[in-house]
């Protein structure tokens, strides 16, 4: 929000995605953000939002799963939407979803994390749902509409809106099997045989979301001016590393926005000579 509200101030049109409520608003007292002493996470969370929404930026709840540069711009996955982007700026917090063994070298092989998107390709084929996002059943259940053999496997609860004839298992991925394309799954001391595997999580990895994308220690690798190794690509707050605070974040976003933003002029003026 930080990001948005600064590129706005810059005459920016800006579209927040977000996947859900950060860390922040679970925290219950924070007491070292210059300025607003001994407020809960939640309050601030709202002071916040209500800062962005006054300037025309609300977050749009869902799920971004991957960001393809194309033609200079950026292609962004939201929702099963197609959203084109000049410039993105990467807020991603510091949770980053550890991969499954096999995870990494399959996908796009058998390994997908949209089942909207990619679901067609296994019609008619076994698929394992692994579901830990709040619309995983859903897209479980799309999956078995349009002809695959799914089995839901999570670590949750069997989800109430689960189709009843989607087999459950409850137990976490171990390993995705297969050389060239997956195989089948093991979870626990089973092994799932499948040709598709979607992970549904409310998160994607940032090295996963973006191809390229430079980490350093587990964090996106940025500059001074918050700028990724992909031009156009700028990152802020935890996921660009420690300190892991609010003040620190809000400092990143303000740069951030304020460099996209410049970014975006510079690119105009080009196009302006070049015409």
């Amino acid at each position: 929000m930080s990001a948005a509200v600064n590129a706005l101030t810059r005459g920016k049109t800006v579209r927040i995605l977000s996947s859900g409520d950060p860390f922040l608003k679970k925290a219950e007292r924070v007491d070292n953000y210059l300025g607003l002493y001994h407020v809960s996470g939640e309050e601030m969370m709202a002071s916040f939002l209500n800062h962005a929404k006054a300037m025309g930026a609300e977050p749009e709840i869902g799920r971004v799963v991957n960001i393809l540069p194309f033609g200079g711009k950026f292609m962004v996955n939201f929702n099963s939407e197609i959203l084109e982007a000049k410039t993105v700026i990467l807020a991603l917090g510091a949770s980053s979803p550890k991969q499954f063994p096999g995870e990494g070298e399959l996908l796009g092989r058998g390994v997908s994390y949209c089942a909207t998107c990619d679901g067609m390709l296994y019609r008619g084929k076994r698929a394992v749902v692994y579901g830990q996002s709040d619309s995983a059943a859903e897209e479980a259940n799309f999956l078995s509409r349009i002809g695959v053999e799914v089995t839901f496997v999570s670590g949750r609860e069997r989800p109430a809106e689960l189709n009843a004839d989607i087999p459950y298992l409850r137990g976490t991925i171990a390993e995705i099997l297969g050389s060239r394309a997956v195989t089948g799954v093991r979870v626990g001391s089973r092994i799932l045989e499948a040709q598709g595997v979607f992970l549904l999580r409310n998160s994607v990895a940032p090295g996963t979301l973006l191809e390229g994308l430079a980490m350093q220690d587990g964090f996106v690798k940025v500059d001074f001016a918050m700028q990724t190794n992909i031009p156009g690509v700028f990152a802020c707050g935890d996921c660009t590393g420690k300190p892991l605070q609010v003040s620190k974040a809000v400092g990143e976003g303000l740069v951030a926005g304020q460099q996209a933003a410049k970014y975006l002029d510079e690119i105009r003026k080009e196009e302006k000579e070049y015409v």
